[in-house]
């Protein structure tokens, strides 16, 4: 296996999920904790009964918290740098699952303000305009207005920064440099980034005068954020924010790296036309043989296809056709551009039901903004 990287900022090579556990400090998503999810639901989601989120800080103290009567709220967010594309949605898809199922406030960060200093090429204008435009794709999602709490870091400064400067006095510099690998090269602005992000996991404790138990739903590489922010936590007498952590959707050129909003062939993004995203999958990397006669004598390798990976993760909730595609492409018998047909049918739907949401979601996005 390659060497990978895997930082708040950056995610690159084949990713081995056990390690990262192991280099984080989290535990395991294991079986008794989805029962206890679903003894609650009902149900569960497809990306918890695929394992897509694997991996957890504190999900059990959460759930005997709901169970002792505390409704808990969510948090996650997305560093606004360009279009949404379908790794974003993830985390977002299942927030609206755990709002509707337990009944949660959702509080969405819009990190404009990090995004402007981590890249150059970025004008804080832009990645204003992005934020706004990337919310868009939150309320397609179907989320309850009376429920959903988005905001811009920039327009929502005045109170952000209250919590923010009490983390931050809590944080010390070697901590910080320890956590994140900054070095004399970063701006000062990125140092002082953690404890603005940090923010929400105590904003819904903050806005209602009560501690509020908060599950923040995110991929595994913005944990680091909440390693810090469980530290501090008890200094300010706030519950620690608890953690479930989604793998990367993998980019379409293959498993090395996820999708990626600066690199646009290797991701489906929510703006996206039908035509560009059947062709996007139409070039995709699959985990077929190089020729028609060499799948047949020696079948595929569906776990490390990309096509198999978004049908068995998102687009196919059907387990006894996911064997079967599994199966039939291991025997040779199920092709590579059968896989491809049937992903692009169900992406192109996805995407364009996506777009009638978020044309209408203009409309009403006021309702969901906290402003200062």
């Amino acid at each position: 296996m390659e060497k990978s990287i895997v930082t708040p900022w950056e995610v690159e090579g084949e990713i081995d999920y056990n390690k990262l556990i192991k280099k984080f400090g989290t535990d395991v998503l294991t079986d008794e904790l989805l029962d206890r999810i679903k003894r609650h639901t009902g149900e569960l989601h497809p990306f918890l009964r695929r394992k897509l989120f694997f991996s957890h800080r504190d999900l059990g103290w959460i759930l005997k918290k709901y169970e002792e009567g505390e409704k808990f709220a969510l948090y996650t967010g997305r560093g606004p740098s360009g279009d949404t594309h379908l790794g974003h949605l993830i985390p977002w898809i299942f927030c609206k699952w755990l709002q509707d199922k337990f009944n949660c406030d959702f509080y969405f960060q819009m990190t404009d303000d990090e995004k402007f200093m981590m890249r150059p090429d970025l004008t804080l204008e832009q990645t204003h305009a992005f934020a706004y435009e990337n919310a868009l794709d939150v309320i397609a999602l179907g989320f309850d207005p009376k429920k959903t709490f988005i905001f811009s870091n920039i327009d929502y400064a005045k109170t952000l920064y209250k919590i923010s400067i009490q983390i931050a006095k809590n944080v010390t510099t070697s901590t910080a440099k320890a956590v994140f690998g900054f070095k004399n090269s970063t701006n000062i602005g990125i140092v002082f980034f953690p404890s603005v992000q940090a923010a929400p996991c105590f904003l819904p404790s903050f806005l209602n005068e009560k501690n509020v138990p908060v599950l923040i739903p995110a991929a595994i590489d913005q944990d680091p954020y909440w390693r810090i922010t469980r530290d501090v936590a008890p200094k300010l007498g706030y519950y620690k924010p608890a953690a479930i952590h989604n793998m990367f959707l993998p980019g379409l050129e293959g498993p090395s790296g996820k999708m990626s909003a600066s690199k646009s062939d290797t991701a489906i993004f929510s703006v996206d036309s039908p035509e560009e995203v059947d062709r996007k999958i139409k070039r995709a990397f699959t985990g077929g043989g190089q020729t028609i006669k060499e799948h047949k004598e020696k079948g595929g390798n569906p776990l490390t296809c990309t096509i198999y990976q978004y049908l068995y993760f998102i687009f196919e909730e059907d387990d006894e056709k996911i064997k079967e595609i599994q199966d039939g492409c291991k025997k040779g018998e199920v092709f590579c551009g059968e896989c491809k047909t049937l992903l692009s049918d169900k992406l192109v739907k996805f995407i364009t039901r996506h777009q009638e949401n978020r044309e209408r979601a203009k409309d009403v996005l006021d309702k969901f903004l906290l402003k200062d």
